[in-house]
């Protein structure tokens, strides 16, 4: 069971729903991550038109969606099916996942400990948050001795069994995320430029890249990470590095995830 969030998602936001209500032009769904309603119009659902809505959704069907709007105000959310691709979906979907993972662990702790259960996870959760965006980022750089669970402010003891348990049942894990790094230049020493351009996408983030020449002025990169979070940040860092240069020197860059 997912501890609830506080608030409302952000626009933007890929969100967890279960689809709640089905009407002629519209679906109502719950937000699972933050037990509040959203509304999903007919447009939205799917490209193309639509001849019945019941060929896409059902009630009680779990779907990941979009946020497109808020009126915080009125409390109304609109969101978007037909605008979430596989790579998102899947990426969603393994997030909620290892964030299972990880309050389970945390159930476990609580029973070895004879605490609540659910006591125990809210108040870890509070105070992992503030610093995280979800328990299992922060797990992650418990396994890589990156970050301190007292240090957090979570009681010595507790800390030390969570620790203790986090680094037996979970192993460092790498994500990939890829993308295509387009660089032109119009200078007589061309090739030299873009190649310095690469080094400076390489050194901007000291490994954890790999750049391969794709054709026509493409590149290939690849970034592995424990996480999504520090996998965006190098890939984000290095491509800014690379097109900031090449626009330098009166060149065009441009990138392309691949999800």
């Amino acid at each position: 069971m997912l501890l609830k969030k506080k608030g409302i998602p952000e626009e933007g936001e890929l969100v967890l729903c279960t689809v709640t209500k089905i009407l002629y032009n519209s679906v109502f769904v719950n937000l699972d991550e933050y037990n509040k309603q959203a509304m999903i119009h007919i447009s939205e659902i799917s490209p193309g038109r639509i001849r019945n809505i019941r060929d896409f959704v059902r009630e009680g069907k779990k779907i990941v969606c979009v946020v497109l709007r808020i009126n915080r105000e009125k409390g109304y959310i609109d969101l978007s099916l037909r605008r979430v691709n596989e790579g998102q979906k899947r990426k969603k979907l393994d997030g909620i996942k290892q964030e299972q993972k990880a309050e389970k662990m945390i159930d476990v702790i609580a029973k070895e400990s004879n605490i609540d259960e659910l006591s125990l996870r809210k108040d870890i959760s509070e105070k992992i948050l503030k610093e995280y965006d979800s328990l299992n980022s922060c797990f992650s750089d418990v396994v890589g001795d990156d970050v301190s669970l007292e240090g957090l402010g979570i009681d010595k003891t507790i800390a030390k069994k969570l620790t203790d348990f986090i680094k037996e049942k979970m192993k460092p894990q790498k994500v990939t995320i890829k993308g295509k790094l387009r660089l032109t230049s119009y200078d007589s020493d061309g090739v030299d430029v873009v190649k310095e351009a690469l080094e400076k996408a390489e050194d901007a983030v000291k490994g954890g890249i790999n750049i391969r020449y794709a054709g026509a002025g493409t590149y290939n990169i690849i970034v592995e990470s424990l996480n999504y979070k520090d996998a965006e940040k190098i890939m984000e860092k290095a491509v800014n590095a690379a097109i900031g240069f090449i626009e330098d020197k009166k060149g065009n860059g441009s990138f392309e995830r691949n999800d």
